[in-house]
């Protein structure tokens, strides 16, 4: 639909059955992330929140917390956009089949921004930072955070619009050692677009202007996160996606402005100047910690006339944003393994938190004469994908050939998992690279943005069966007493509590003793955690658990364990230790107090009755 205005997307999906509002007050602090919360798992509809606490503005989530929902919200422009992003991947059809794909050519032209008068909806007042509304997530963090936003910035070399970056990077409102109405603080790692665009302007010493974007009509926010073909800005995808062309002006400051947003903050980052931002309730279902970023010092907030705050909750996958990936996939489809030859398929594994963990399938065509089939050109595709962009961040890559079964699914975690351990060889199919960047929201490492990374790339025929039930004979040493078996051919192991870092060698010799004389083909994969029940009770918690607490170079151990000419292997079972170190960031937890008044308002008579 052509929506000029976010406003105009909450009447329809209200109209549809898609959004319910809460008239009573609601605190910004807690309680309205809990909310959505609730209703994002029930799998409910877009809420309104018409009365903040402390602000005269209402607020919306839940937007696109069902991929049923985006796809209604962009019904009209969906079979579109697909082609046109297939075209910039492939741009030789649209010479081949002129007609077939006219109508796309034409979408994209019509697509293009448009400057227009300052005269704008969005123009029609200011307000300071402290009368938005200050939502706090998680009890934790450590101040407001805007969770939606669009931050727009433009080249110092080549400035215009065509050749800006519209990214969704986290923003402090408030908190910390920030001046309250005057600075805010940006959260984004130096290779995003507008990290490439602060390094340019650092070098000429000159202030990088910022210009944030919140609300508007929805294609903005997904054009912010959608990662596009080089060459596709994001302003003209978001024209094609909602549309409706991408509307924006010049302020007298010099800031662009996005004529049909609720709200934008304006102001600059001044080269080498930080400030501590943080800690946040992230993604991966842990808190990023506190350190040094990017400054903005606030020169303007614009908002609208009918102004609605948009914002989401960040936390252990599912989640929003896990939506928000179901939409991109259905908008770009495979166009990823068209610019790696011999990749199939990739997964960043949401349930994991989408950077710790990638499943992927290629195409094993070195070894097709040999006597047994093993790992060659995937191993190629995996450092092709370990230096691609966002996926560059993994720690985990299991890779396998789609030739060992052309029916597997990167998406089924526990039947490629199963794939797996089938057929991995420990001694062969395990490559490291230590020392080397990870996510800089991931603490598993020992140091921001530091850790490494492991591919695991099997090919050839099933080795084992895997075991389903432990058999009587199988036993382990004291202190290990509690243990499950996951999934099969994995088995999780809880190491006591009072079992320190410093022990750890002792457990792992008191294994390595007694399971090294034993058959145990048929257990590929042992996980040293915490919680044993926890950890097995679904795949989801098993990935979670394994994949966000492990460092593979620190954390990956093997019964008889060797090393070969640099390369380490084992010919037992893989050990993983995946319990919480001293270093890592604390787990996300929701405050009981907040949960009860959720609670309440899903009781008989409360508003949201027959919603959670």
């Amino acid at each position: 639909m052509g929506y000029k205005s976010l406003q105009e997307c909450i009447t329809d999906l209200e109209k549809n059955g898609h959004l319910i509002r809460i008239k009573q007050e609601v605190d910004p602090y807690l309680q309205m992330a809990a909310i959505h919360l609730r209703v994002f798992e029930h799998e409910g509809p877009a809420v309104l929140f018409e009365n903040v606490k402390g602000s005269k503005f209402p607020a919306v989530s839940n937007l696109f917390g069902t991929l049923e929902r985006s796809r209604f919200i962009f019904r009209d422009t969906l079979d579109k956009i697909k082609t046109l992003v297939d075209i910039k991947n492939d741009p030789i059809k649209a010479v081949k089949h002129p007609f077939k794909y006219a109508n796309t050519a034409l979408t994209a032209l019509s697509a293009l921004p448009m400057k227009v008068s300052s005269n704008a909806p969005v123009n029609f007042g200011r307000t300071q930072i402290s009368e938005l509304p200050q939502i706090v997530n998680w009890p934790m963090d450590g101040g407001p955070f805007v969770t939606m936003p669009q931050v727009y910035t433009e080249d110092i070399d080549k400035p215009g619009i065509m050749n800006a970056n519209l990214g969704m990077y986290r923003i402090q409102l408030s908190g910390n050692d920030y001046l309250q109405n005057s600075e805010i603080g940006l959260h984004y790692q130096l290779h995003r677009g507008i990290g490439v665009h602060q390094t340019k302007a650092n070098a000429k010493g000159q202030p990088l202007k910022v210009s944030i974007f919140v609300g508007g009509p929805p294609a903005h926010p997904v054009a912010a996160v959608m990662p596009l073909p080089e060459g596709l800005s994001e302003m003209t995808f978001a024209g094609a996606l909602g549309n409706r062309r991408f509307r924006y002006f010049y302020d007298n400051e010099g800031f662009c402005i996005s004529a049909d947003a609720d709200f934008v903050i304006t102001g600059t980052v001044m080269p080498m100047e930080n400030k501590p931002e943080g800690p946040f309730g992230d993604h991966l279902g842990y808190y990023s910690l506190k350190h040094p970023f990017p400054l903005m010092k606030v020169h303007n907030v614009y908002h609208r006339k009918d102004a609605v705050w948009s914002f989401t909750v960040v936390g252990r996958p599912p989640q929003e944003d896990t939506s928000f990936g179901a939409l991109i996939h259905n908008i770009t489809g495979n166009a990823l393994p068209k610019e790696i030859p011999g990749l199939h398929a990739v997964n960043a594994v949401d349930a994991a938190g989408v950077h710790p963990l990638l499943f992927a399938i290629g195409s094993e065509r070195y070894t097709p004469y040999v006597k047994e089939r093993h790992p060659a050109e995937i191993i190629t595709i995996a450092n092709h994908i370990l230096g691609k962009g966002q996926l560059s961040l993994a720690k985990y890559l299991f890779i396998a050939a789609k030739e060992d079964d052309p029916k597997l699914d990167v998406n089924n975690i526990a039947d490629f998992l199963k794939h797996i351990l089938q057929r991995a060889d420990w001694t062969r199919d395990l490559h490291f690279h230590t020392r080397t960047t990870i996510d800089t929201l991931d603490y598993s490492g020992e140091g921001l943005n530091s850790g490494s990374k492991v591919a695991i790339t099997v090919a050839g025929d099933i080795k084992r069966e895997l075991w389903t039930e432990l058999p009587e004979s199988f036993g382990l040493p004291r202190p290990l007493i509690n243990y499950k078996m996951v999934m099969p051919g994995v088995l999780a192991i809880e190491v006591p509590k009072n079992i320190r870092q410093s022990d750890l060698p002792l457990i792992l010799e008191l294994l390595d003793e007694q399971l090294s004389e034993a058959d145990l083909n048929g257990l590929p994969l042992i996980v040293l955690c915490d919680d044993a029940g926890f950890t097995a009770a679904s795949i989801n918690n098993f990935v979670w658990v394994t994949f966000t607490r492990s460092n593979p170079s620190h954390d990956i151990y093997g019964i008889n364990s060797f090393t070969e000419h640099k390369h380490w292997g084992c010919r037992g079972p893989l050990i993983i230790d995946a319990r919480i170190k001293p270093h890592h960031a604390p787990v996300l937890e929701r405050d009981p107090a907040v949960e009860k008044l959720v609670d309440a308002m899903g009781a008989k008579g409360g508003e949201l009755y027959k919603i959670i």
